[in-house]
């Protein structure tokens, strides 16, 4: 591998997935999608992220690169929990999931010479009971905004989760076991760096 297919395209401007891949030494250079994502209730979760993710990858990707979508959502109860878009509805997406266990979903899009391929992994996550006082120091911090079911386990959101099974990665944003298989087999060119 060479040339073009170097270094990942990343269909994305999270600070949390550039960190995971920068972190397990994948070369890339970020692309910001233009693809719009559209929640649509009845979705289930799976389909719903593995589609914004294809969509994602599709509207950057380029001819003889290898292009990587991901989108993450919290389910809980069969509703998904995106993106809060206020201190309000993080208030009430952070009461639902106190003391229960949640699934974060999170689909994986990667595009490349004869390389189409769309999955998904699911880690389950489970809540401490949260006191007010918790609740209130976390909501002030801001650290929820922009971030899936309103938290982020990688920094004061760790305080929120009592126990966690699967991925981690999958949990900050991007689904590092599913995407260094997918690499080992498709791409192996992109995991020579050390």
């Amino acid at each position: 591998m060479g040339g073009s297919q170097d270094r990942l395209t990343l269909a994305s401007t999270s600070p949390q997935r550039r960190a995971i891949l920068e972190q397990l030494r994948i070369p890339f250079e970020v692309a910001a999608p233009s693809y719009v994502e559209h929640d649509l209730p009845d979705l289930e979760p799976a389909a719903l992220v593995r589609g914004h993710a294809e969509g994602k990858a599709r509207s950057v990707h380029s001819e003889g690169r290898v292009t990587l979508g991901v989108d993450t959502t919290v389910a809980l109860d069969g509703r998904t929990y995106g993106k809060p878009p206020d201190v309000e509805a993080a208030t009430r997406m952070l009461h639902d999931l106190s003391g229960r266990t949640h699934m974060v979903v999170s689909g994986l899009c990667l595009l490349g010479p004869e390389l189409d391929l769309v999955q998904h992994e699911v880690t389950a996550v489970t809540f401490r009971p949260l006191t007010a006082q918790l609740l209130t120091t976390y909501l002030e911090s801001g650290e929820w905004e922009g971030r899936a079911g309103g938290y982020a386990i990688q920094g004061l959101g760790g305080r929120l989760v009592e126990r966690i099974e699967g991925d981690y990665l999958n949990v900050v944003g991007l689904p590092g076991a599913l995407l260094l298989g997918l690499l080992d087999l498709h791409a192996p060119g992109l995991l020579q760096t050390l």
